[in-house]
């Protein structure tokens, strides 16, 4: 599937994912059970064509990834390593240079969930392995099944992960745990991922899992789209700035962006006891 289709997101067939779109809630789910959902060379295009279409579509307030089967991901799968174009007899440089490239890309495909201007949450069950720790520390909560464990396994096949985890993970979770993860390649379980704040909620079954992460995604919902929009900008910003600066960026936004029709109708709306009713977010449309 070309990445500049022009089909709506409806009517486009998916490799890795199937993709649902209820109640304003956008549900991706990895499909590829009996490959562990390993992610092949598919995945890198599909999962950013998916949410851009999603973000800038203004097609849904929340997007949920959940996943089939015993695990949630087995990580890279080793065709995208031994695929490729051919540079036998390249020039080193500029063969290391390509791969350079080559990486930059595959981060940018996590990179699209920070982007987007809604929250992801992800649902875990069983494995989620090497690049899956980079794709759930780009997700803006994480939640999990008694059962999900989560591996750096790059140290475990003799490299260093590079798609995303080494940059976000320390903010998720205390630094000196990472390491040892990241030296040691052992499994995090369940209760201490949940212990140690990468993950919000432990379920029983994967059923409930989805039950729970849904109900908080239709709570998101429910809110004012260009608050949780602004909420999750400054959150974003925070991560890598000063207090001073946080604290500068929210009043530009707030000076931009703050409109009291949100307020206003979230007013009305508890004055009248029923649910407010807030414009969704407007579809980015090119500039050119």
């Amino acid at each position: 599937m070309s990445a500049t289709s022009t089909k709506p997101l409806a009517e486009r067939s998916f490799e890795c994912f199937k993709v649902e779109i209820r109640d304003k809630i956008a549900h991706i789910q990895l499909s590829r059970p009996e490959k562990m959902n390993a992610m092949n060379r598919a995945f890198w295009h599909e999962l950013p064509e998916i949410v851009q279409a999603i973000d800038d579509g203004a097609l849904a307030r929340v997007i949920v990834i959940s996943s089939t089967g015993k695990h949630f991901t087995a990580g890279m799968d080793l065709s995208v390593f031994t695929s490729g174009p051919d540079v036998k007899g390249a020039e080193t440089g500029r063969v290391r240079a390509n791969l350079m490239k080559t990486v930059l890309k595959l981060q940018k495909t996590f990179g699209c969930l920070d982007e987007a201007r809604i929250p992801v949450l992800m649902a875990v069950q069983g494995g989620c392995i090497g690049g899956g720790v980079d794709f759930a520390s780009a997700c803006d909560m994480r939640y999990c099944t008694k059962d999900a464990f989560f591996c750096i396994q790059e140290i475990n096949i003799g490299m260093t992960a590079d798609v995303g985890t080494f940059p976000r993970l320390p903010h998720l979770m205390p630094q000196g745990l990472v390491r040892e993860l990241a030296y040691t390649g052992r499994r995090l379980f369940a209760d201490e991922a949940k212990s140690c704040g990468l993950v919000n909620q432990v379920f029983d079954t994967q059923e409930q899992m989805l039950e729970g992460v849904l109900a908080i995604a239709r709570e998101i919902a429910a809110r004012s789209p260009l608050a949780v929009h602004g909420s999750k900008e400054m959150l974003n910003y925070a991560r890598d700035h000063t207090i001073e600066d946080g604290l500068r960026q929210i009043a530009v936004w707030q000076t931009g962006m703050f409109q009291p029709h949100d307020m206003m109708e979230s007013f009305t709306a508890k004055a009248e006891k029923r649910e407010p009713n807030f414009d969704d977010l407007l579809p980015v449309k090119d500039a050119i």
